[in-house]
């Protein structure tokens, strides 16, 4: 049985799909594709594919991960191409690897977010995360199905900046004369930080209101380096374990 794990995005109009809706649109691909799944057992037998830490409804991202098995073995880039020709545009698979390490769940611990703020000058976003990056706790409150929590938003944030937008990537939002940037980089942790709590901690401190909700777009997710700040690619690894399979006078003695 072959691994194989995938990058994909959810762009434009289609960062409203839901996780489920990726799911159906993701297994029609793969019978597109003809790819040569490997499935379950049981009743009701299903392709296997691992998802891992989907983004929220509603936020675009350049950066989702997921993972499939094979009966068969191919080639990982020419399964992209097959799999993204066989996908709407916006849902695009961006990269490909065969998986030779284990745990790429385990490698996603921290996400980079672009939070655009129309309506909102730059000058006032910045005193609005000085403001947060300043509180030692930031509490904010969110629906759950046991009712309403409460927990501290301040301390998964990393990092967290404000620059002046340079147009709208996408096309497909109307672009204020005054449009903030956030960039934000934020651990997974229990319970989960997402971009919309991090607004409403912003709110609380500052009194930040953006008159109309915030296009939030994950640009990076991976393993976050204590040293340097940064989120490293997870896919790198197996990339990295590949290379030295095929390196001259790999397996020799």
């Amino acid at each position: 049985m072959q691994r194989i794990r995938l990058r994909y995005t959810k762009r434009g109009r289609l960062r409203f799909t839901s996780h489920r809706d990726f799911q159906r649109a993701f297994e029609r691909a793969l019978r597109r594709a003809e790819v040569p799944m490997a499935y379950s057992a049981g009743f009701t037998p299903h392709p296997k594919v691992s998802y891992a830490n989907a983004a929220p409804t509603g936020t675009g991202s350049e950066a989702e991960y997921l993972e499939i098995a094979l009966t068969e073995v191919r080639d990982p880039e020419t399964l992209r191409v097959l799999l993204d020709e066989s996908l709407p545009a916006g849902l695009d698979i961006t990269d490909a690897v065969e998986a030779r390490t284990s745990g790429l769940a385990d490698r996603l611990t921290a996400s980079v977010w672009e939070l655009r703020l129309e309506g909102v000058t730059v000058e006032d976003a910045e005193k609005a995360v000085e403001a947060f990056l300043a509180a030692e706790t930031v509490e904010v409150q969110r629906k759950t199905k046991n009712g309403v929590r409460t927990f501290d938003a301040r301390s998964a944030v990393t990092e967290l900046t404000a620059t002046r937008s340079q147009g709208d990537p996408q096309g497909d939002r109307p672009l204020d004369s005054a449009c903030a940037i956030l960039r934000l980089v934020v651990r997974h942790v229990t319970p989960a930080v997402r971009p919309d709590d991090v607004l409403s901690g912003l709110r609380a401190v500052a009194d930040l209101a953006p008159p109309v909700p915030a296009a939030v777009t994950r640009l990076a997710q991976g393993l976050f380096d204590e040293e340097s700040g940064t989120v490293t690619d997870p896919l790198a690894p197996d990339r990295e374990a590949a290379a030295s399979a095929t390196a001259p006078g790999a397996g020799t003695a």
